[in-house]
């Protein structure tokens, strides 16, 4: 036991024997917990969780002899906790109203039943090792929850449970190590949050992880195992676009931690993703899901805990074989609790007052996403996505820039699109994507083998578009010629018939990737045809009138996911009309020579 020696906000010296770093402490009459972050001489400086009002010098100190750490079992999916693991609806039902500060909640509901059927190598005699898959539990009826033993643990099964109905606290193996100590093993392990979970080694995916949003999969695609940023002002878009990805995406694991996001945006997430029907099960989506909720008004360095307590959760269903997606939201807050507890703690500031440190812990957050080979055989991935929100959209600001050179994907929300309405507001001028070149080979392969061509193409496309408003801007549209005007039309094409989407259209919504590439490949052959009738002598307002123009706009609601073949047709009748046209004007121009 020790004492509080000083409160300076969330920071608490505190005068403790035998604290070690990093080791979590109890303060208190409240019972408020911390973390040691730094030791000096005799006394340590510990960042407590929660509010530190009314907390006093001379104050008892606990030491609870382990650090940070988060409880890795059946009853994790479908839960929403807080930014050190506790369930917010038991502490809703403990504290009413008002979140009574001090409140000790597992994470794992100690009395429910779940039904364990063991792995056919767990024998009296057998060798295990940690990774290994003791048993299996259905947690939900979409994901089944495979018992690990723990990262470090080894040894011989001198007993184990046989098929039944277990709580988590039961022991289901004992383990005699090589030094004749016996291990007990139960349905559930603690973990550091701060130590990245262990696995035999990395892989090269080359899985692209399918959202169904157009210019996500097909302009700047996305890994599983990658990482990925979303920065954008406030009013862009960004949560719009984080629910698409958490509802849409190919992945079988999706996990969103709100870290310091405005109140009433988490309130909007926690009231939605319980609602929301899983498209690829017809299931609630919340049984493949759960949420870290730690909003703007609490501690700053609850913000700061809960992107690890995310990522370890995150980890740990990928060491039993599954793709996870874990989208942080946002890293711009969690970067301000370090600000804040640097500035408190008398370091030297940088750039815009954010320590010297800030590159380094956001290079090691990111680099905890990856593709994997698990140490039971297994192959998994942590797919991180981190929303950024600089100050004004600047994206110059620390946050962002150092992000930026750290993620291989870069979605950039803009204020102007959002402001036009047009979404999902992704500038397809300043994002990029460094996995194309290895996405490409799954397109050729399962989708198309010239999306890459195709790609290229467009997003060319786009950009003279760019530079030729430019000119219109400042000298009107008589200033360009045919062959530029049907560049702009063309551009205008793919911005409203493919880049626009609905999240609240029926159809729209999820775009599968044979549905994307067929769209491309009607409005880039219909640019292609168009500049062919232009040279011989097609006058361009006679195509920029065509009926057709407005259909394809209109193909994205018009035609579902399962309606190839008529999309197939659609195309196939406009090349008829462009091709009476071009048989039109090539006998006038014959008849001219």
């Amino acid at each position: 036991m020790g004492k509080v020696i000083e409160v300076n906000g969330p920071l608490v010296t505190i005068q403790l024997p035998n604290i070690r770093n990093g080791e979590q402490v109890r303060i208190g009459k409240l019972g408020l917990m911390g973390e040691v972050i730094n030791l000096r001489e005799a006394n340590a400086l510990v960042q407590v969780y929660e509010s530190t009002d009314s907390l006093q010098p001379g104050e008892h100190v606990e030491g609870l002899g382990k650090p940070l750490s988060v409880e890795l079992g059946p009853g994790l999916l479908g839960q929403i906790f807080d930014g050190i693991q506790r369930p917010l609806k038991k502490i809703m039902e403990l504290s009413g109203e008002q979140v009574i500060r001090g409140l000790s909640v597992a994470a794992l509901d100690r009395e429910q039943l779940w039904h364990f059927v063991p792995s056919a190598n767990i024998v009296s005699g057998e060798n295990l090792h940690g990774g290994d898959i003791l048993g299996t539990v259905q947690e939900t009826e979409t994901i089944q929850h495979r018992i690990l033993v723990p990262p470090g643990s080894q040894g011989e099964i001198i007993k184990h449970a046989p098929e039944g109905d277990y709580a988590v606290e039961e022991v289901l193996a004992h383990l005699k190590d090589a030094q004749g100590r016996v291990h007990e093993l139960k349905m559930y392990h603690e973990w550091p949050v701060r130590t990245p979970r262990p696995y035999h080694s990395r892989t090269q995916s080359e899985q692209p992880l399918i959202t169904g949003q157009r210019i996500l999969d097909t302009f700047f695609p996305l890994l599983k195992g990658g990482k990925a940023a979303i920065p954008g002002p406030f009013g862009a878009g960004k949560t719009m676009v984080q629910q698409q990805i958490a509802r849409w995406a190919n992945a079988d694991i999706v996990l969103y931690v709100g870290c310091g996001e405005r109140g009433n945006e988490l309130v909007d997430i926690l009231e939605t993703f319980p609602q929301l029907t899983d498209p690829h099960s017809g299931h609630p989506l919340m049984e493949r899901t759960f949420l870290v909720a730690n909003t703007s008004n609490m501690p700053v360095v609850a913000r700061e805990a809960s992107i690890y307590v995310g990522v370890t959760m995150a980890e740990y269903f990928r060491d039993q074989g599954y793709d996870v997606v874990m989208v942080a939201d946002s890293t711009s807050r969690w970067a301000e609790a370090l600000r804040e507890v640097a500035g408190r703690l008398g370091q030297m500031p940088v750039e815009e007052g954010y320590p010297a440190y800030l590159a380094s812990r956001l290079a090691a957050f990111y680099e905890r996403a990856g593709s994997i080979n698990t140490l039971s055989g297994d192959t998994g991935s942590v797919t991180l996505i981190g929303a950024v929100s600089p100050p004004g959209g600047d994206f110059s600001e620390p946050v962002t820039s150092h992000t930026k050179e750290i993620i291989r994907t870069f979605w950039a929300l803009s204020k102007p699109l959002a402001d036009a309405r047009h979404y999902p507001a992704i500038s397809w001028i300043e994002s990029f994507s460094g996995y194309e070149s290895r996405a490409k080979q799954w397109w050729a392969d399962h989708i198309d083998p010239s999306w890459s061509h195709r790609r290229k193409q467009a997003l060319s496309l786009l950009t003279q578009a760019d530079e030729l408003e430019r000119i219109v801007n400042l000298v009107g549209p008589e200033a360009l010629s045919s062959t530029q005007r049907w560049v702009l039309e063309s551009a205008n094409l793919i911005k409203d018939g493919l880049l626009q989407q609905s999240a609240l259209d029926e159809i729209d919504s999820y775009c599968a990737p044979e549905k994307q590439f067929a769209m491309l490949e009607i409005i880039l052959r219909f640019h292609e045809m168009g500049q062919e009738l232009i040279t011989l002598g097609t006058p361009v307002e006679q195509l920029t009138q065509l009926p057709d123009n407005s259909k394809i706009r209109r193909m994205k609601s018009t035609f579902g996911n399962d309606q190839s073949e008529q999309l197939q047709e659609f195309g196939n009748n406009l090349w008829e009309k462009l091709d009476k046209i071009r048989a039109e004007y090539a006998s006038t121009s014959e008849i001219a020579r």
